[in-house]
């Protein structure tokens, strides 16, 4: 059984940057996203994964690679992000023109997944990294990873709305006397040390 899930949230991209959803577009990390995956990288030397896994997506593969895990990182599709649909390159504000109340976590995207859709993908990756003997480390992007806490505290994938996640963060899923716990949540790596 996993003892800890440690979860980043890949570096910045322009369009990250630009609160820009995106889903399948496969862009690169920015110059500052580059430096931020080797930050994380230094923040988690010392630490022993048993299982590396990572979305097949550019921006999740780069942040992988600079943090030093690239070499032993499975890829997964389940570990993609949301797929946006209609959506993909547009802005909350810029939908809420046509939908004022949209929200992803209510709507969904058309042409893309609905929340259950997500949840049912973040399900599968989480039967695999319980299955894991020891700490497990996953690479990916900020919707799915909400999800993905949500399911790992048996909550519908909805209340994903409910974790804010920040590009180039990193979190821990962890138990507390056997109970799925979020230990670490949205922490930033700052420092150089």
């Amino acid at each position: 059984m996993a003892q800890n899930v440690v979860v980043i949230r890949h570096g910045e991209t322009d369009w990250s940057a630009h609160k820009r959803h995106t889903g399948r577009t496969d862009v690169p990390l920015t110059e500052e996203g580059r430096h931020e995956a080797e930050r994380i990288g230094r923040a988690l030397r010392g630490w022993r994964f048993s299982l590396v896994l990572t979305s097949p997506l550019k921006r999740a593969v780069e942040t992988c690679w600079l943090t030093g895990y690239g070499d032993r990182a499975v890829s997964r599709e389940q570990l993609m992000e949301w797929d946006y649909g209609e959506y993909e390159g547009r802005t909350t504000l810029d939908i809420r023109q046509q939908i004022p109340d949209w929200t992803i976590w209510r709507y969904g995207a058309v042409g893309g997944e609905s929340p259950e859709q997500v949840g049912a993908r973040a399900d599968l990756v989480l039967h695999e990294l319980r299955s894991a003997d020891g700490d497990t480390l996953v690479f990916s992007h900020g919707h799915f990873l909400r999800v993905l806490a949500a399911r790992w505290l048996d909550l519908q994938p909805s209340e994903g709305r409910l974790f804010a996640l920040d590009p180039a963060t990193l979190s821990i899923l962890g138990y507390e006397r056997e109970q799925a716990v979020l230990s670490t949540w949205n922490q930033p790596v700052v420092s150089d040390a």
